[in-house]
């Protein structure tokens, strides 16, 4: 008589399902891992946003309660045990300590009583957070986090304590994860410096983005007119409209090249500093020439037809739409910014580089990237090596070792 093999148990744990790029990420992962048998629960503090209904539909989808501030500051003092000193100016003195601290209860309860064989956290709040939670329910669930930014540009000077604190609190308790992961080299050499963690247990895993249903999603109709009416060449930018994106250089970029040149710039996203870009862009006097409709679902639509894509940004951790575009054979243009562009493009093979900020440089480089567009389908090779297939098995590895893969 033969044994029914058990069916693995992961967890992965989010913030919330907004429409940016870690959440994306985590739930190409889920539906991969569900797709190679494993049993997957998606536990998500704030249960909203705009990925709500992208959640794979053989995924569980668990949201945390919301205990509280106080109960999650209590059970954060408890978990540290020895190392509670720390804590007390970011967790307990701190206004606004982090939000995944009130779900810190729900997830021990859901460890005590789920034990999930491993459970993948995302981003420091959120990975300090399951640490602390596995600490409290005494569970044997191995444990991986994975850092998807630049730790400095988070904790940078200025910011308040609750974040400033984050390197150190890093420091402390990561040593207690079975694995670390980085999204990129950047991000991993960031990691390491500003905690002391040594560089080795630090394991760079690129974010997979190309799936099944990639190809499809980038022939579906295009989500703006401009793509499809035959005019003038459409450079596109797709992001949260945010500080650490830079749009105001790529619009005073773009108001160079229009000297020049016919072209139209489509930026897709929502964010908080949609205000100030329109009235920039009419002080430039592109106003006629830019278009912000807001979240997209499907970018990849916009990018398998636009001239080229651009990116901005003064920091990123793996900015998944610059491997999106490649993917779908758009020539690229990107700022040179810590971390993740340089390793996307190969140094510049597939991509121009420019210096962040530099509205001239970044002019120049459209310019020349329309006037000379690189071979699409040598970009769209390059973009496939980012695929979720090897994403997942490389977290397989350090999530189920020993497992084959799941």
């Amino acid at each position: 008589m033969t044994k029914t093999a058990i069916q693995p148990h992961l967890a992965l744990l989010l913030l919330s399902l907004t429409g940016g790029g870690v959440e994306r990420a985590t739930l190409r992962l889920a539906g991969e891992f569900a797709r190679r048998g494993v049993a997957v629960d998606l536990l998500v503090c704030r249960p909203q946003g705009e990925l709500l209904d992208a959640v794979p539909p053989q995924v569980r989808l668990l949201p945390l309660p919301d205990t509280g501030s106080l109960a999650g500051r209590v059970a954060a003092l408890r978990a540290a045990g020895r190392q509670r000193r720390a804590l007390l100016r970011p967790v307990l003195l701190a206004p606004h300590a982090s939000r995944a601290l009130r779900h810190l209860p729900a997830l021990a309860r859901y460890l005590h009583a789920e034990q999930p064989a491993a459970l993948l956290a995302a981003k420091t709040p959120v990975n300090l957070v399951a640490l602390w939670a596995r600490r409290l329910a005494g569970a044997p669930t191995r444990l991986v986090v994975s850092e998807r930014a630049q730790l400095s540009q988070i904790a940078r000077p200025g910011r308040p304590a609750k974040r400033s604190a984050l390197p150190r609190l890093a420091g402390l308790f990561y040593a207690e994860a079975d694995a670390i992961v980085a999204v990129s080299g950047g991000v991993a050499d960031d990691l390491a410096a500003q905690t002391g963690l040594p560089r080795g247990r630090i394991t760079v895993i690129h974010n997979g983005i190309v799936d099944a249903g990639f190809a499809d999603r980038a022939a579906q109709p295009a989500p703006h007119p401009w793509l499809a009416d035959g005019g003038a060449p459409v450079l596109l930018a797709v992001g949260r409209l945010a500080p650490e994106k830079d749009y105001p250089t790529l619009l005073r970029a773009f108001a160079r090249l229009r000297r020049a040149r016919a072209a139209r710039l489509l930026i897709l996203g929502e964010g908080p500093l949609r205000a100030e870009l329109q009235a920039l862009a009419e002080t430039l006097g592109i106003e006629a020439d830019l278009a912000m409709p807001g979240f997209c679902a499907n970018p990849l639509a916009a990018m398998s037809r636009a001239a080229a894509f651009v990116l901005s940004s003064r920091t990123e951790g793996f900015p998944n739409v610059l491997a999106e575009a490649l993917a779908c054979g758009c020539p690229v243009v990107s700022t040179d910014c810590p971390s993740g562009p340089r390793e996307i493009l190969d140094g510049g093979r597939y991509g121009r580089l420019v210096p962040v900020g530099d509205a001239d440089a970044l002019a120049a480089a459209l310019a020349a990237t329309l006037d000379a567009p690189p071979d699409r389908e040598a970009l769209r090779r390059r973009g496939y090596e980012f695929s979720v297939a090897r994403a997942a098995e490389a977290y397989l590895d350090l999530l189920l070792p020993g497992a084959g893969g799941a």
